[in-house]
């Protein structure tokens, strides 16, 4: 079983999220918000090509281009997989990672994108700040899992003028922020050590 240790302050997290979007940039904020659109569109049972573009575009744009390496219908299948309210995590990963283009990483964002209060996002800056760096399906669920508690404890706030507003999605920004600032500030001690 993996172990994962909140790295920041409990009492930093909700300042954090808002710190997140806050330094987003344009670009960032309009595909995060895209993504989450689409998402809500393939729960609806619109299972295309664009609305997984959409997404995939969101995390890593140069991942895009292999999607068009897989059918329409395999697209198909899996999303409604991905969408299906009873499909386990395993179930609706496995469906994703079958289709060319798609991660563990992907297919965590995509699931998000979908169901944003029942999934996060496996990034590395969020696993940075839970003192982990480990990806497959059992450790994607045992993450998952993790962050749902932690959400469910009410340490974070839906933030709901932004995209996905629910408090797994508002601690996954508090996370990647803390990450962000995190490394930033190793950097400049980095630099601060070489300049002496």
């Amino acid at each position: 079983m993996s172990y994962f240790q909140l790295q920041p302050a409990e009492m930093e997290l909700q300042e954090l999220a808002d710190s997140y979007w806050q330094e987003a940039g344009e670009r960032e904020r309009q595909l995060e918000a895209a993504a989450y659109d689409a998402g809500a569109s393939i729960r609806a049972g619109e299972h295309t090509l664009g609305n997984l573009e959409t997404i995939v575009r969101w995390k890593s744009e140069r991942m895009v281009h292999y999607l068009i390496g897989n059918s329409n219908e395999s697209i198909r299948s899996a999303l409604a997989i991905a969408a299906s309210p009873n499909a386990s995590t395993e179930d609706a990963v496995n469906a994703l990672v079958s289709l060319r283009g798609v991660d563990i990483a992907i297919a965590s964002a995509v699931m998000s994108a979908i169901y944003p209060e029942r999934y996060a996002v496996l990034d590395f800056r969020a696993l940075e700040a839970l003192g982990h760096a480990r990806h497959d399906v059992h450790f994607y669920t045992e993450y998952n899992n993790a962050l749902k508690h932690l959400a469910e404890c009410g340490i974070v706030t839906p933030q709901g003028d932004l995209p996905a507003p629910s408090p797994l999605h508002a601690l996954e920004r508090a996370l990647w922020q803390w990450s962000r600032t995190h490394s930033e500030e190793l950097q400049g001690q980095s630099e601060a050590v070489l300049t002496k």
